[in-house]
């Protein structure tokens, strides 16, 4: 079997003509939506070949993933050799079953009242009723494009175009790029069975563990992949389980395993002409500040907003990013109708239409990256090997003609020059840099920096030594951002019964939260010996930000919920542990009565819970509960008829069994 790891190179891959494969729907959906094959014609433009399963899409959504598929012209000029491969995604809010608005900075992403009571379970999972705010959940679809460029003198105008893509829900860049590896040429060698063929391998897969690595076959081939925690998912994917300790302030254990969305991007190779920006960065979309980011191609754009995402981890991003936005997005109408002193929504937009420099005049932020493809060579996919990049990355795109900057006299001015000529100087020159007036609170770590290895000109060892530099910058921002969260940890403990306390009263809330208090006391007792050595003297105007920003309360909110899960699991598992008899023997009459009433009342909720709920995961779970609790109303009983208080409470018909 041929096994494909993230370091893996490009399989070899074919359709076994005898096999007669079977896509079961609903377990592909966990997977995917749809696969599509779109072509690009000169007298229709985009059109959509075969989507397959049928009807996946309403045909708004078929011209959304249209138009999304395809390099701009800008970026199709650079490369005249035969055929050109790349791989890039883009996201888009679905039109099927949600309500279109104007974007706002106070959106909190939800889901239905419905679907919560259906699949909520206590102690398991969140409760998402409470992470709203008053708007419906928007519903996000991912693109994973294979995208094939022919360029042949025959053709009319010169060549030809088609994109094969893969949608999801899901952000699961480490699967749907390799599988892109595989699919994307197997289509363009056996034609529109590919689809189907490889479909049915998908539907067959497990279901999908966040946090996980998985093993996943696609016929003699397997991928070996790492999937995002649950914690670190858009709140509109759907329900899954998370724990108190995966959402916590603090460092994880295991660094292997991905601590947030796009572990994969290639955080060096994209911002390696800017990297002392990229502290700057973090707090722009830690606050949720609005991004222009520029690049030559798809694939450079993509990545480097992909970058920017992952930078933030373990913090879930809330702000609404899209790899590669064009001018047919839905949103760009909205976008392109603010007038001069609106705010602009908080959104990372990749770009390679320099049009949006003019369109976009209102976004504060822009950041230019990566340089102009190559002229000469087609992609090739066995000649790539790296953990932390996109495969099938087009030539021209990473670290060959890029070196670390090193601060000169001549390296100021020019960036003087750039800060005075602006952005708009990309629409004659391509140029690596950063147009902000936002004023950082942290200081670019330099020895993170003197730790990055430079490796020459070799691009074997630049790939390699790209994969160590790659894990520095990610650990060092995890620390970071973990660091930066520390000051909320008191807002997520679990209270746990005391030994010797009776567990059927009601745990104690979680601490209340209020701004004020918490600036205060966080500027009283300081940020910390690890950020107050990377931060300057107007750190907590950073925290004032943040607190404001998309991304605080609806981390705060699941964080809060989370832990009010796991506190109900702990007290549940006391009163299941509980000896009652012991416990009733140390109490006065009064205690033996209210007892009575809690127990009562959690048995009530554990027969209402266990109804409302068709899985059977845990119905022996709380056999324990439901055995013990009758058996100790019993005890209780007999205990409450011989005192005067519980007679009294007795004759007006208070207790039942």
């Amino acid at each position: 079997m041929l096994i494909i790891s993230e370091m893996s190179r490009s399989p070899s891959f074919s359709v076994k003509q005898e096999l007669s494969l079977k896509t079961d729907l609903e377990s592909l959906q966990q997977w995917a939506v749809a696969f599509c094959i779109i072509r690009f014609d000169l007298e229709q433009g985009q059109l959509i070949e075969e989507c397959y399963p049928p009807g996946s899409l309403s045909n708004e959504e078929e011209l959304d993933v249209a138009f999304s598929s395809f390099p701009d012209s800008v970026s199709q000029n650079q490369n005249r050799s035969s055929i050109h491969d790349c791989i890039f995604f883009f996201r888009i809010q679905r039109r099927k079953n949600s309500e279109q608005g104007n974007l706002t900075s106070s959106e909190v992403v939800g889901i239905d009242d419905e679907e919560e009571s259906s699949k909520s379970m206590k102690g398991k999972v969140i409760n998402r009723r409470k992470i709203r705010n008053g708007t419906k959940g928007l519903k996000y679809l991912y693109g994973f494009v294979f995208n094939r460029q022919r360029h042949d003198e025959k053709l009319k105008r010169g060549g030809e175009q088609k994109s094969v893509v893969i949608l999801s829900h899901n952000p699961y860049s480490s699967v749907f790029r390799p599988l892109l590896q595989i699919m994307g040429p197997l289509y363009f060698d056996v034609g529109t069975k590919a689809l189907e063929h490889i479909a049915a391998y998908v539907s067959m897969w497990p279901t999908p563990v966040p946090g996980k690595q998985m093993e996943l076959h696609i016929g003699n081939a397997m991928l070996k992949v790492s999937l995002p925690p649950a914690h670190s998912l858009p709140f509109e994917i759907g329900i899954f389980e998370e724990s108190a300790s995966a959402m916590a302030p603090f460092l994880p254990s295991n660094q292997l395993l991905p601590q947030g969305l796009f572990h994969d991007s290639d955080i060096f190779g994209t911002f390696r002409g800017i990297l002392l920006q990229l502290w700057l960065l973090w707090e722009l979309l830690l606050i949720g500040e609005p991004i222009l980011i520029i690049g030559p191609t798809p694939p450079q754009c993509c990545e480097a907003v992909a970058s920017l995402v992952s930078l933030v981890a373990p913090l879930p991003c809330s702000v609404d990013f899209r790899p590669y936005f064009t001018i047919h997005d839905p949103d760009f109408k909205h976008l392109n109708s603010l007038k001069e002193g609106d705010a602009f929504p908080p959104m990372v937009l990749g770009v390679t239409n320099l049009f949006f420099l003019k369109a976009l005049r209102n976004i504060p932020h822009i950041v230019s990256v990566g340089s102009p493809a190559s002229n000469s060579n087609r992609v090739a996919f066995a000649s790539r090997s790296s953990a932390s990049r996109i495969p099938g990355r087009p030539e021209g795109f990473g670290l060959q003609q890029l070196s670390l900057k090193k601060f000169s006299p001549s390296s100021l001015l020019s960036a003087v020059k750039l800060r005075r000529d602006g952005p708009l100087c990309l629409m004659t020159e391509h140029k690596e840099a950063v147009w902000s007036t936002y004023v950082g609170s942290t200081k670019p770590d330099t020895s993170i920096l003197n730790r990055l290895i430079d490796a020459g000109k070799s691009p074997r060892v630049e790939e390699s030594m790209s994969v160590v530099n790659n894990e520095i910058l990610r650990r060092h921002f995890l620390e970071l951002t973990t660091n930066f969260l520390a000051p909320f940890g008191p807002y997520f403990r679990a209270n746990t019964p005391s030994e010797g306390s009776l567990p059927f009263i009601d745990p104690p809330p979680l601490p209340p939260f209020n701004v004020e208090e918490f600036l205060a006391n966080l500027s009283a007792r300081g940020v910390g010996k690890f950020l107050s050595k990377r931060m300057k003297s107007n750190w907590l105007d950073l925290y004032k930000r943040f607190l404001k920003g998309p991304n605080f309360m609806p981390w705060f909110q699941r964080r809060r919920t989370v832990v009010e899960q796991e506190q109900h699991r702990l007290w549940r598992q006391a009163r299941m542990k509980a000896d009652i008899q012991l416990l009733i023997s140390k109490m006065s009459e009064l205690e033996i009565v209210d007892s009575f009433n809690s127990i009562e009342r959690h048995l009530h909720g554990e027969i209402l819970v266990n109804c409302s709920i068709s899985s059977k995961i845990f119905i022996s779970k709380d056999l324990t509960l439901k055995t013990s609790m009758p058996l100790a109303f019993f005890n209780l009983l007999q205990l409450c008829n011989n005192c005067y208080a519980c007679k009294h409470l007795s004759e007006g018909g208070v207790f039942w069994i």
